[in-house]
């Protein structure tokens, strides 16, 4: 791995990893590996696809922050739909990203 993307990663800034063009292409590879389908989704017997609107993430097994070693590395990444890896991530926050609140409009004057 390039020392550049390793010194960002070790000092906590996973930004400047996500957006190199060494990461966009090995998250490519593994969407191919994996034919574009959330693999947890897969192993429940359920068909889910990457959409625009939705799409998928390549996750790291083995959180990125803590092994920076292997943030490129095949069997460290996961394709996962965004629906598995919240449960992944948080998954004492099940299904709170999607709910919006309404818009409150409260004057004060």
């Amino acid at each position: 791995m390039d020392k550049k993307l390793l010194q960002a990663i070790r000092k906590g800034n996973v930004h400047y990893f996500y957006t190199s063009w060494t990461w966009r292409n090995k998250r490519k590879v593994i969407l191919i590996r994996d034919n574009n389908e959330c693999q947890i989704c897969k192993q429940n017997g359920k068909v889910t696809v990457g959409t625009e609107d939705n799409p998928l993430i390549v996750h790291h097994i083995k959180e990125l922050k803590t092994y920076p070693e292997l943030a490129l590395v095949n069997e460290n990444l996961l394709t996962v739909c965004e629906n598995c890896h919240e449960n992944i991530c948080h998954p004492d926050r099940l299904g709170e990203y999607k709910k919006k609140k309404a818009f409150v409009n409260e004057e004060r004057w």
